[in-house]
């Protein structure tokens, strides 16, 4: 039984001559927060628009929660959050977020339980008669939020969610999508903050130019794309740093990065610095961070598809 919420199989979207889909295929399992990636004019906000029946693919087929996606019947499970402030300025927020409920069906007693609800979670209570107008760019990203999910959706769709918010609110947040994912819901989460992403994601996807480029589990992907390399610290520095069993590839005082060669093991290394009796404080294998992969594998794209341009030159 397959136990995903979301299916994207052979999407393509063309405007005038460009490719701002180009076949791409991935699906999002139940419970998931997924994290959807790329530079600025990879795709994403195109993948998103149709994700949300806001615009059709030319080509390929979207399954949502079990059969085809119907935009007119699937929308009222879905909650978006665009990176644009989608909220209207002159409004009061109280009357704002009551009437956005009501649009995705609530009624209006439960529409008020749950912004009520929201409201107190989020210290918002004292806001009710504010206008959007008067509110900072962290305010009025917390009601975009509650208004995203007030409803409780099946998906919830969050572009930049943290944007604007300070360290405090940016916790609150990210704590409640965490227990939005737990309660059920499936989140997809776009961002250029690659950080944000290692904490939060469990799988990604990675578009670039209209085309997939990565798709994995979170520690998979780090897993695929580590170097070999292992951080060794001492608590003072040992006496000697060169062994058959590792190359040292950077050295600076009392810590080394080092890379184990072929045929040799972790344990190799170890035993040659405990044989110096030298008191080793931490030893780790080094992993990329996905900042560093997300910068590779675009720069490799980008340079495939110049390279593409002048042959057809």
């Amino acid at each position: 039984m397959n136990n995903a919420l979301l299916q994207l199989q052979h999407l393509k979207k063309f405007y005038a001559t460009q490719k701002a889909v180009d076949d791409i295929s991935f699906e999002i399992t139940n419970g998931s927060i997924f994290g959807l990636l790329g530079p600025n004019g990879a795709g994403k906000t195109t993948l998103l628009r149709m994700i949300t029946g806001i615009i059709y693919p030319d080509e390929g087929t979207i399954l949502f929660d079990g059969g085809p996606f119907n935009p007119m019947n699937d929308t009222a499970k879905i909650g978006y959050m665009p990176e644009e402030r989608g909220l209207y300025k002159k409004m009061k927020i109280g009357e704002q977020a009551l009437y956005l409920a009501q649009l995705k069906g609530l009624s209006r007693a439960e529409a008020l339980t749950k912004i009520r609800f929201w409201f107190k979670k989020l210290e918002m209570e004292s806001w009710w008669n504010k206008k959007v107008e008067d509110l900072s760019k962290g305010m009025s990203q917390k009601l975009q939020f509650v208004t995203t999910v007030l409803h409780e959706p099946k998906l919830i769709i969050l572009d930049e969610p943290f944007s604007g918010l300070d360290p405090v609110n940016a916790n609150l947040i990210k704590e409640e999508i965490f227990r939005l994912a737990q309660q059920g819901a499936t989140v997809i989460f776009s961002t250029h903050r690659m950080e944000q992403v290692e904490e939060i994601c469990d799988h990604i996807v990675l578009v670039n130019l209209g085309k997939k480029i990565l798709d994995g589990n979170v520690g998979d992907i780090k897993q695929q794309f580590k170097e070999n390399k292992f951080n060794i610290s001492f608590s003072e520095q040992p006496s000697a740093t060169i062994n058959a069993a590792f190359n040292v590839v950077t050295q600076n005082k009392n810590n080394l990065v080092v890379t184990i060669q072929e045929g040799y093991s972790t344990n190799d290394v170890l035993q040659f610095f405990i044989d110096q009796k030298v008191h080793i404080t931490q030893f780790n294998e080094i992993l990329p961070s996905l900042n560093d992969i997300f910068i590779q594998l675009v720069e490799d794209s980008q340079g495939a598809a110049s390279r593409k341009f002048q042959a057809i030159q």
